[in-house]
């Protein structure tokens, strides 16, 4: 089959899951971006614990221990503060991805400590990871801005799949977008199950073992030369 790499994420900056339309210039005294920041901090603890839909304002400036004025200073209302809760957690969150491997690396050890990245932080921000899943459904914009993201990922990995086969280290039949799609929605989905899903019992799974599954997989499914 020939490798077929779609040029509509062409390398450049990931997309942002945030709507632009809803962010605001940081305050320009120390004091107020401090503020600004407890507010931020306090509003993902009460949308981690409440939900998107539950959450409240009044629970928002309880917990940042400021009164709803002072809210108002820094944000206009609910969708405002998500933006900026997302903005600054969405780094973190970054698939670190199977992008190219330089020639003397081993193909597998990069995939590996690739997925151990990703995974760890997605076990670190799964109440957050989980809160999108729901703002998803009730957000088109949202939904619109996080499928972009999710793309993204998908031809950066489909990238590093192509360039792995050029220089031998995976099955050439194989569609590279395919197999992106395949095997980059494998690990969230896994990850989505084990650490986000509510009731998933995920503190009894070995992380280890995930890690070494979902690589093991991903290697299998690529015939690197060893793990095929």
């Amino acid at each position: 089959m020939a490798s077929t790499v779609s040029d509509d994420w062409d390398g450049s900056p990931l997309p942002s899951m945030v709507n632009p339309a809803l962010l605001r210039e940081s305050p320009a005294t120390e004091r107020g971006a401090r503020r600004r920041s407890e507010l931020i901090a306090a509003a993902r603890k009460v949308f981690e614990r409440s939900g998107y839909l539950d959450a409240r304002l009044t629970d928002i400036t309880k917990e940042a221990k400021c009164s709803t004025g002072s809210f108002y200073t820094y944000f206009k209302n609910k969708e405002e503060i998500f933006a900026a809760v997302l903005e600054a957690a969405q780094q973190e969150m970054l698939h670190p991805g199977m992008d190219r491997v330089p020639d003397d690396d081993d193909p597998y050890a990069v995939l590996e400590a690739s997925n151990r990245a990703y995974l760890a932080a997605y076990r670190r921000n799964a109440k957050l990871m989980a809160l999108l899943e729901q703002v998803a459904h009730v957000d088109p914009t949202f939904q619109e801005l996080r499928r972009r993201r999710a793309e993204a990922f998908v031809h950066r990995n489909a990238r590093g799949i192509a360039d792995l086969q050029k220089r031998g280290h995976a099955d050439p039949e194989l569609d590279p977008m395919l197999a992106s799609r395949a095997l980059s929605g494998m690990v969230s989905r896994m990850a989505f199950g084990l650490f986000a899903r509510s009731g998933a019992g995920h503190e009894t799974v070995d992380f280890e073992q995930v890690v070494f599954t979902v690589t093991r997989i991903w290697a299998n499914g690529l015939r690197f030369p060893g793990h095929g």
